[in-house]
């Protein structure tokens, strides 16, 4: 089966030839953009399956090629960024981006993003989530058509809020969800207020899912920015 076909889309050669390099060396198709105009083309022209993004690009800021892409397409899109403050990073998921990678960053860890995109875009190409009334990650069982949810066989006693969030996650495995998508999706606005909320539901719902210290971690926070579910093998 043919590896996806990335866009890289970054202005510094060094960097642009270290990623392209590297998806060579592990069999990817790419393509490259050194702006974000070409960028937009690239992307409508021939719809890749993952876009690696720089934010600082000569002609287009980042964010605004992740709002354009978003306006046709729910391809998965890595940012790779030396923006680390955690306000870029939530306004470029929250524009729409799927990770943030920053820079300077290892190719270990560029190809373990990619490896947890693919993943996700699995699930994106068969609708596993829309077809199937039933979610399963590792001990995870979702019957979304029932409104349960199971660990190791056993039901989970959750509440609804606890229940909403986790269907929210499974739905978008693999993805690093802001806390203000979530609070919006859940409460329907995101005052600091809700956001403290969740970090309560969050807490009580990962007892729940990971029991002890040997237990597999469904859940993933990212300090400042928000929460992603991990695939369990």
């Amino acid at each position: 089966m043919n590896k996806p076909l990335v866009l890289v889309v970054e202005d510094d050669t060094p960097v642009r030839n270290l990623i392209t390099t590297t998806l060579k060396t592990h069999e990817y198709r790419y393509l490259s953009s050194q702006n974000g105009a070409s960028a937009v083309m690239e992307a409508l022209s021939h719809n890749p399956d993952i876009v690696l993004l720089d934010l600082g690009l000569p002609d287009i800021d980042g964010v605004e090629i992740i709002r354009k892409i978003r306006s046709w397409s729910n391809m998965p899109i890595i940012v790779i960024s030396a923006r680390a403050e955690d306000s870029d990073k939530i306004e470029a998921l929250d524009a729409g981006a799927d990770d943030y990678l920053t820079k300077p960053f290892s190719v270990d860890e560029l190809l373990a993003r990619l490896r947890v995109t693919q993943r996700r875009l699995a699930l994106m190409k068969t609708d596993i989530t829309q077809e199937s009334p039933i979610f399963t990650n590792g001990a995870l069982k979702i019957d979304y058509m029932a409104g349960c949810a199971y660990l190791d066989g056993t039901e989970l006693h959750l509440t609804p809020i606890e229940y909403k969030l986790l269907c929210l996650l499974s739905k978008n495995m693999g993805k690093v969800l802001t806390h203000t998508y979530i609070t919006q999706q859940i409460w329907g606005s995101s005052w600091d207020n809700d956001v403290a909320s969740l970090r309560v539901f969050m807490a009580t719902l990962r007892k729940k899912l990971e029991r002890g210290k040997d237990s597999p971690q469904y859940i993933q926070t990212h300090i400042g920015i928000g929460y992603r579910m991990l695939r369990v093998e």
